[in-house]
């Protein structure tokens, strides 16, 4: 706001500042190498794994496997069921989307008790 010689009063307004993010340190990825040192697997059975969908992993500009920092439990959770069910590794994939959408479904359940208030005694689908 300013105030003229006459005094009238002229108020600028401008415009909305949007703020703008860099991301100065690009996502931490870790290598095939890496991981296989922290879970103990061999390189080759992490790539039968990528394969088979098991666990997800992108390619870097040289076309090496790269994978986010969460893989080494992804990889961990794969061998669990393994040893722990006797399961292959094509089954386990089943099972794995099996375990995520019951626990989508509890997730949803719980943010449902919570909205209405009270938990009702049975299942929802009975």
């Amino acid at each position: 706001m300013s105030t003229h010689a006459s005094g009238t009063v002229t108020v600028t307004r401008y415009a909305p500042v949007r703020s703008v993010h860099y991301d100065l340190v690009p996502a931490r990825r870790l290598s095939l190498e890496t991981v296989a040192s922290r879970t103990g697997l061999h390189p080759e059975l992490i790539r039968r794994f990528v394969a088979l969908g098991l666990v997800d992993a992108e390619r870097d500009a040289a076309g090496r496997l790269v994978f986010t920092p969460e893989a080494p439990a992804a990889l961990g959770r794969v061998e669990r069921l393994h040893s722990g069910l006797c399961l292959n590794y094509a089954s386990i994939g089943l099972v794995m989307d099996l375990l995520d959408r019951i626990d989508l479904l509890e997730a949803a359940l719980r943010r449902g008790g919570a909205r209405s208030g009270a938990r009702s005694e049975g299942p929802s689908w009975i």
